[in-house]
């Protein structure tokens, strides 16, 4: 996940280079239901509005629960299908919120309403995550259901004006991107306090030439309006979060694209963007789906690494003896390809691996999905200036 935001603060009013701050144990992403009220077309977790057998207990979330904190994990966030619909949401959640635990709640918003509003405000989740896949058409066809845009904005508006901080996920399809735009005036039009764009992971580009690939340049293109809407939110003082996921490649663009208008900070920035690392699956994100199942992240769904049921998280964690997580805490790890012969790994860490394995089955082949150009991760090589 990268923090665009935080970067951005750095051009205008820099801080000085401090020690890095270990996290004290992997952010967890907690997949407790899978059940869910839509069907999205690009759903991870493939959900449904039925039961799926075989889920973890809520006496069982109690004693993963119990191991976590042990562990020293800081973070949950729980999420689904649709968390709301698990009849236990809010006495887990006020026990992880009793824990010390930071907790928030990744939702679609159409079940966020005025019969449960001051229940959820009473658990002051630090953050709740609605997804909103465009404006009222693209949204509603994406989720197909009608009315699913409205309902989701409703719940936004709800939580604001319970002071419970909201912000919006938007997932960047070649369908919906033509509605960014209008994605970042609703954030001005109804205040909201956070952005964050999720790149979905595509497959099947190959060896195309990124120069030419449509879905590369509408990325770069989203990208840049990104950048500028960021640093006209930072300079207006209105401190929105914006951050970007699926892609770590969007930090190393930032870069040549603080380069290109503030050179006098590239040195800076690139310091920060290296202290942060990239891709951090399989170190300091973790994710435990509705049956136990742990992954290296939410994408990694097909790839088992244990279950909380037989094992305990922080033992299934630490185990280095499977070979993905053998190479994801590895530094630098093995890649491959165009990723191992780029100048920038201390700053994308390789990127998402789950594309690379999904389209060739090498964990550490290169990122299909990394739209920079051969002369943006390698220009010393190619002797081609980037400013």
């Amino acid at each position: 996940m990268f923090r665009l935001s935080q970067y951005m603060r750095e051009l205008v009013h820099p801080t000085p280079l401090t020690a890095p701050r270990k996290p004290s144990g992997p952010v967890v992403i907690w997949n407790l239901i899978r059940r869910c009220n839509l069907t999205c077309k690009h759903c991870y977790t493939t959900s449904a509005d039925i039961h799926f057998p075989g889920e973890l207990s809520t006496s069982e979330i109690y004693q993963v629960m119990d191991d976590l904190k042990a562990f020293k994990v800081p973070v949950l966030i729980l999420s689904g299908g649709e968390p709301l619909l698990h009849p236990d949401i809010f006495a887990i959640s006020q026990r992880a919120k009793d824990m010390g635990f930071y907790v928030a709640l990744s939702s679609n918003g159409t079940l966020i309403t005025p019969d449960n509003i001051e229940q959820i405000a009473a658990i002051n989740y630090q953050y709740i995550g609605v997804s909103l896949d465009g404006m009222r058409d693209a949204h509603d066809k994406f989720r197909q259901k009608i009315g699913s845009f409205d309902a989701s904005l409703a719940g936004i508006r709800l939580c604001r004006q319970h002071g419970i901080k909201a912000g919006i996920r938007f997932t960047l399809t070649q369908d919906n991107a033509s509605d960014f735009p209008a994605m970042l005036q609703l954030m001005d039009d109804e205040d909201i306090d956070k952005f964050y764009l999720s790149h979905l992971n595509y497959g099947g580009r190959g060896n195309k030439n990124r120069k030419d690939d449509a879905e590369f340049l509408l990325t770069r293109r989203v990208m840049d309006a990104l950048f500028e809407k960021a640093l006209a939110w930072e300079q207006q003082g209105l401190h929105r979060e914006v951050v970007t996921g699926n892609n770590d490649a969007d930090a190393v663009y930032f870069l040549h694209w603080v380069k290109r208008h503030f050179p006098e900070r590239a040195e800076h920035i690139q310091a920060k963007l290296e202290q942060w690392g990239g891709n951090a699956s399989g170190v300091n994100v973790a994710n435990i789906d509705n049956l136990g199942n742990v992954h290296p992240d939410t994408f990694w769904w097909h790839y088992n690494l244990g279950n909380v049921k037989q094992r305990a998280f922080s033992e299934i964690w630490q185990d280095v003896s499977d070979p993905l997580m053998a190479g994801l805490k590895a530094s630098p790890r093995p890649l491959k390809g165009r990723c191992a012969s780029c100048d920038y790994q201390a700053i994308c860490n390789g990127n998402t691996r789950t594309r690379a394995q999904q389209m060739t089955g090498d964990f550490w082949a290169e990122d299909p999905g990394c739209y920079l150009e051969d002369e943006e991760i390698n220009p010393v090589v190619l002797n081609v200036p980037l400013i």
